[in-house]
Order: C-alpha cells, then structure tokens, then sequence
C-alpha cells in the first residue's frame, strides 16, 4: 500500500453536499445506474433486510431476451432493456412498479451484432431517465430516447461502437445532456490498438438530451478500453464529468467538454464505475495481478500523473464491481468474493471477509447497510461500519450480473430470465 501523509490531506475533507450520505426521504426514485448520482447509495430508510425464493417477494416478472443492464425506477414504472433476436431487436420494456405487469415492450430500433466476451450482452448499458424521457444504449453503439408512453421520440446511430469486449458502460442524464464514455478499440487489422495499445481514438460523449444531437466530444488522448459510466462533480457552483478509462482519470468541463486535467491510473479493460467522495476521486485499475485502488484529490488542472495521488491500496480490489464510497468507508467486493473495508482517507483496511460465489454487480448502500449481490443471486446484508457484522444471507436464483436498484421502499434484482421485486405486496 503507498500512502501519502495525512498532513497532504486537509483539503480531501471539503464537503460537497451531494456526494456526502444522503438523509432520509421517502419515494426516491433510481433513474440510472447506480440511482440518483451514479454512487449506488439511496436515502430510503425502510427495506427489506431478509428474503427467499417464497418470503418477502411482491413480483416477479420474466424479461424476454438477453441483456445484463440494471432495471431503473421512476415514480409507478420500472424499465429494462432487452435484445431478442440474437440481440439484433434493441428493446424497452416499461413494468409497472406495484404489479410487475408489463405495460409495453417496445423495439426501439435494430442493430447489428458485433463482437463481444462471453459475459458481456448486445444490452449491457443501463437506461438512465430525467423523469420525462427514458435513454437507452445497445451494443452497437445506438441511442434512443423515448417517451413514459413507450413512442420513440429520437434515435442517433451516429457513434457505432466496436471494442474487443463489447460495449459494457452506461450513460448518465445532468441537466439536460446525455453523458457516456466511448472507450472502445480498433476494428482493422491490428486488434490490439486501443486494447492493449494505447490509442487517441476514445472519447466521452455529450448529447442534448432533447434532441439527440452531439453537444461535445471530449477526447482523452492515449487510453484504452473501458467499461466505468461516468459520475458528476459539482463543487463552488461548477460541474466536472469524471471518467476513467484505460491509463487515464479525467475530469472534462460540463459545458463544453474541455478535458480539464488527466490522472495516471494504467490498466486497461477496466470495469468498476466512477467513484467520488468528499473531495477525493477512488480508481480501480490495473491488470495480470498489479491492480490496486487509488485516491486522487479533485480540483487540480492539467496532466497531473500520480501529483494529486492521496494514497494507494492493493488489498480488496475488484476488477469489475464498482466501489461503494459510505462516508468515512469505502466498500469493495472482488470478482472473488473477498469483501473489504477501508479507511476513505488514508486507505488502511479495517476487515476483510471472504464471501460466498463471485461478483460481477456493484454493491448499493440503504438504511445504514450494504447489499451485495453475487453471481447466483445471493445477496449478502451487512451493517457499513468499521467492524465486520453480517445482518442477512439471502438467495435467489441466478445467474446475475446487473446491479440492483432500489425505490419506493422496494429492492429491483435483475436475473438472466425475470426481473424481481423485493419486498411485501
């Protein structure tokens, strides 16, 4: 573990009211991958702490076709994207929230099929809705934003997609632009460039929300493939998109796309989303046995290297779930299954756990707890404090690989044929 001295650490400490653990309130809504502000924590107080296959489930639904999006919630409806076909039929399925009843199911477009790991699907991204529209993503690269209704208001297949996994990040919608990272790699003849080359084709991507049209194109420079959505910081009344990639941690300015300063995180094929807490931005990368977490102060400029590097950790980290910042915590679970705790500010471990399966979805926080869910739908409950305490063991059926949501005192959990509700009627 490398740590900088906590006399560096002063200014990690300014409060940024939206990244801090939200407060109570009832009915919040879980518009994207991973809700509200793309962190994976939600402010209900009342959910379900324990289930199975026959207690505490109010529906469940099957969801036709393949995708390993996560499903989102908005007011009485939940989505969910789907590709049948073979994953050519790009679809949305709208479910009520109370019933589970399938409202309507809509073929937004047709895509080609490209290539793509076998864990990964031709609808991995997650939708992301503003309340009025529902923005959606398929594997070749196609966008489309429709209506609570289910009609079509645009689609833009301008920015076709090919990476050597397939696409695997979600976007984001902040004040009427549609955010998402392109961190793709060469379709020619040399298969290695952008993958484990770097190259300067990757970029992040900002569309106008209402229309559909390009409103910037930020470019990263040399990077290489990655998976992680962005995340917003707002801080003295500015907004920065913070994107992670292959090599690279930058921050590019919410307005124009401005790439406004660049962190040395190498790594390529990177999965784990943007994380941000209390000043301070937390990285996972690396490959091949060098991976490690990173801290990184926000707020400086240019190319900045590992200068603004708070401290670096190699215990707990997970190649595809995202971390989960809980002030004054940050939570990880591996691939493997090994469950950790550690100091956000310094990076010192307080418990490590092995848990049973392995993961692939992000684990979410609720109510003083964090839930994560394996591979086989197993979902373990834990109390988020500084000592390991185990509140539930909960099964389902599997396989799983999306990350849940959470509304109106509900838990959402995507498996690979249905879509459950968890909670009582």
């Amino acid at each position: 573990m490398r740590l900088i001295p906590r006399g560096m650490l002063g200014c990690c400490l300014v409060g940024v009211a939206w990244l801090c653990c939200p407060t109570a309130s009832d009915g919040e809504n879980w518009p994207q991958f991973r809700g509200p502000n793309g962190q994976g924590r939600s402010s209900e107080t009342a959910l379900p702490i324990k289930w199975s296959l026959n207690e505490n489930i109010a529906w469940k639904t099957s969801i036709p076709g393949e995708g390993w999006s996560s499903p989102i919630v908005w007011d009485d409806q939940v989505f969910v994207s789907t590709a049948t076909e073979g994953g050519t039929s790009c679809r949305l399925l709208s479910l009520d929230r109370l019933t589970g009843r399938v409202l309507w199911n809509k073929e937004v477009f047709r895509q080609s099929t490209l290539r793509k790991e076998q864990r990964n699907s031709f609808a991995t991204p997650t939708p992301a809705t503003d309340g009025e529209r529902v923005y959606v993503c398929y594997g070749e690269g196609g966008f489309a934003a429709v209506n609570f209704a289910g009609d079509v208001l645009w689609t833009n297949h301008d920015y076709k997609f090919y990476g050597q996994h397939g696409l695997g990040t979600s976007p984001i919608v902040y004040q009427n632009f549609l955010i998402m990272a392109r961190d793709g790699s060469s379709e020619g003849p040399d298969k290695a460039l952008g993958w484990q080359k770097p190259w300067e084709n990757s970029y992040v991507l900002a569309l106008d929300a209402k229309t559909g049209q390009e409103r910037w194109r930020g470019r990263r420079g040399l990077s290489r493939i990655s998976h992680g959505a962005p995340a917003i910081w707002e801080h003295d009344s500015v907004a920065e998109v913070v994107s992670e990639a292959g090599d690279v941690l930058q921050g590019f300015d919410l307005r124009t796309g401005e790439r406004l300063w660049s962190h040395e995180v190498i790594g390529e094929g990177k999965v784990p989303s943007t994380t941000l807490g209390d000043g301070l931005v937390f990285a996972a990368g690396g490959w091949g046995g060098k991976e490690t977490i990173k801290a990184f102060r926000l707020g400086a400029r240019g190319d900045l290297g590992e200068r603004e590097l708070v401290w670096e950790q190699a215990k707990g980290t997970p190649k595809v779930p995202s971390l989960l910042y809980v002030r004054p915590h940050l939570f990880t679970i591996s691939d493997g299954g090994v469950a950790t705790c550690l100091d956000a500010v310094s990076g010192e471990v307080h418990w490590q756990r092995r848990l049973d399966g392995s993961y692939s979805a992000s684990p979410i926080y609720a109510a003083g707890r964090v839930y994560f869910l394996a591979d086989d739908g197993t979902t373990t409950v834990i109390e988020a404090q500084s000592e390991f305490h185990q509140a539930a063991k909960n099964p389902l059926t599997g396989p799983i690989q999306a990350s849940m949501a959470v509304s109106q005192g509900k838990l959402f959990i995507r498996t690979g044929q249905e879509l459950y509700c968890i909670g009582t009627e």
